[in-house]
């Protein structure tokens, strides 16, 4: 009998591995693991979350009219040129389904977020992967990578697992140096901690082959709720929502988001605080001999001096009952992803590795 056949590049995808959540026999596990806001999310989103429970029969509405007006209003943005998604990751998936299939390309970067080679490859196209420059996103790499075959760029800006990010400038000059028949992909779903950063808004107004994509998961602490959104031309919005499910956000995702998203004094006081024990962390991380790049995110990437080395902090680390982000299979064998916790979290994180570096220097 002959078997039905997958469709191409479906069998080339590796499964994505999330953060670890739990330690057996621990019960003080402190997750730093995936990038979670520490302080959670603000009180409003989850009484509005609590109060959608009186709606579990009726269907959503299919436009996000409410939520998208709310992101409007905040970040004086078109609501009609939002589209919203199930996490950003959904926004971009919508973006590969419509604009890339088999026989296109799609340019990924060398230590960029493991979602878009899969996402290239779920709809048959090739995912091109260009070296990056220290860490950092590397703007010529990505232009020379460029051929007739192209039809999607992906950037994280600030980056995940590096934090680093690169410049308006840089930005720019990537945009400009792009075909207008290229779509270019700002992934900013780290873009509150960037301060004074408007995550590529600035560049959609100007660009129509630029898309720009938000979260909810990260600073307004709803990771649980898989919410996120995007801003582009609206010719592109109009593609996007005719993939788009219509039934995608549930009425309490919508109420949950549009309550976190209103709340702009929480997710100030969540940035200063990540603002401040960030820099502290790579202050202490430094000061130990960790390697430790400035990060625009709310993680922060300790290199240590070897693969072997960076295992052994993690098994001291998971000793402690802490759990953080191995990043080899991004290309960084020799450095861990630390969540930047909260203050109790961070002094934890730092008396471990101080303690696991003089053991070293005193073997």
């Amino acid at each position: 009998m002959t078997q039905t056949q997958v469709q191409p590049g479906i069998m080339d995808i590796a499964l994505y591995v999330s953060g670890e959540s739990a330690l057996a026999g621990r019960e003080d596990v402190l997750k730093l693991s995936s990038n979670e806001n520490p302080l959670g999310c603000s009180p409003a989103a989850a009484e509005a979350f609590r109060a959608a429970a009186g709606d579990l029969h009726r269907y959503p509405g299919t436009d996000h009219a409410g939520l998208r007006r709310a992101i409007g209003e905040v970040h004086g943005l078109n609501p009609d040129r939002i589209v919203c998604g199930v996490g950003s990751d959904e926004v971009l998936q919508f973006v590969v389904q419509a604009y890339a299939g088999p026989g296109d390309e799609v340019i990924t970067t060398e230590h960029g977020f493991s979602m878009y080679p899969i996402l290239a490859r779920m709809v048959g196209a090739t995912p091109v992967t260009v070296p990056e420059a220290a860490r950092r996103v590397d703007v010529d790499a990505i232009l020379s990578a460029v051929t007739d075959r192209t039809r999607v760029v992906f950037v994280a800006n600030p980056a995940n697992p590096t934090g680093t990010m690169l410049t308006e400038a840089e930005l720019l000059r990537l945009v400009e140096g792009l075909p207008p028949s290229v779509l270019f992909v700002h992934d900013g779903a780290y873009t509150e901690f960037a301060e004074g950063f408007d995550g590529g808004a600035s560049l959609v107004d100007r660009f129509p082959n630029v898309v720009m994509t938000r979260t909810f998961s990260k600073i307004h602490g709803l990771g649980g709720l898989r919410i996120g959104w995007g801003y582009a031309a609206r010719s592109v919005i109009d593609v996007l929502n005719r993939v788009r499910q219509p039934f995608n956000l549930s009425n309490a995702q919508m109420a949950a988001a549009e309550a976190a998203i209103r709340d702009r004094a929480f997710t100030s006081r969540c940035a200063e605080l990540n603002a401040r024990l960030r820099a502290e962390m790579r202050e202490a991380l430094t000061g130990m001999g960790i390697a430790c790049d400035e990060s625009f995110a709310n993680f922060v990437l300790a290199r240590f001096d070897s693969p072997a080395t960076a295992e052994a902090a993690d098994r001291a680390l998971r000793e402690d009952g802490i759990l953080v982000r191995r990043v080899a299979g991004y290309g960084l064998a020799e450095a861990l992803r630390i969540t930047v916790g909260d203050e109790a979290g961070v002094a934890r994180v730092l008396a471990c590795l101080k303690r696991f570096m003089a053991g070293r220097a005193a073997a």
